[in-house]
C-alpha cells in the first residue's frame, strides 16, 4: 500500500510540472499585437505653435492650432485689399500637412472656378500666408513626431 501511495504521488509530480510550464511567445507576435491595437488616426498630442505650447487638453490644442492658421490666412486675405466686381461667398479647402520635423507645406487649394477668376492671385496669397507662419511643433503619437494632414475651410465672403 505504501508503494501505491509512492508511485500516485510520482505520477502527480511528475504530471503537474506541465500545468506550471509557461507558453512562449515571439517579439514579433507581441509587436504584431500592439500594432493591432494602436488607432493609427489619432495623435496623443497635436502640432502646435508656441502660443499654444501651455495647452495640455487634445481638443484645444487642435482648436489653437487651426484658429492660429485661420487667423493667419484671413489677416492675409485681408491685407491684399481683395476688391470683387460681384458678390462672392464661396468656401476654399486648403489641404495641408506637417511633416515630422514640424514643416508647413500646403498639399492642394480647392476652389471654384468661378472664385479664381474673380481672385487670380488667391492661390499665391494663401501659399505667402502659410509659408510666413514661423516653424510648429510636430504631432507625437507614443512619443515619436509624426506627420499630420487637414483640411481648413477658408470663406471668402465680400459685402
Amino acid at each position: 500500500m505504501k508503494h501505491f501511495f509512492l508511485f500516485v504521488a510520482f505520477l502527480l509530480l511528475a504530471t503537474s510540472c506541465q500545468f506550471f510550464e509557461t507558453e512562449k511567445v515571439s517579439s514579433e507576435e507581441i509587436y504584431n499585437q500592439e500594432i493591432k491595437t494602436i488607432d493609427w488616426k489619432d495623435v496623443d498630442r497635436y502640432p502646435s505653435f508656441s502660443n499654444c505650447d501651455s495647452i495640455l487638453e487634445k481638443p484645444e490644442q487642435k482648436d489653437c492650432f487651426i484658429n492660429t492658421i485661420s487667423s493667419q490666412l484671413y489677416k492675409s486675405i485681408n491685407h491684399e485689399g481683395m476688391v470683387a466686381t460681384r458678390e462672392v461667398y464661396d468656401t476654399v479647402k486648403v489641404n495641408f500637412e506637417v511633416s515630422s520635423k514640424g514643416e508647413l507645406a500646403i498639399l492642394e487649394i480647392k476652389m471654384d472656378t468661378a472664385l479664381q477668376q474673380e481672385f487670380p492671385n488667391l492661390e499665391t496669397w494663401l501659399l505667402q500666408s502659410i509659408d510666413s507662419l514661423k516653424p510648429v511643433a510636430p504631432a507625437y503619437k507614443r512619443g515619436i513626431p509624426v506627420k499630420t494632414q487637414f483640411t481648413l475651410p477658408v470663406i471668402i465672403k465680400t459685402n
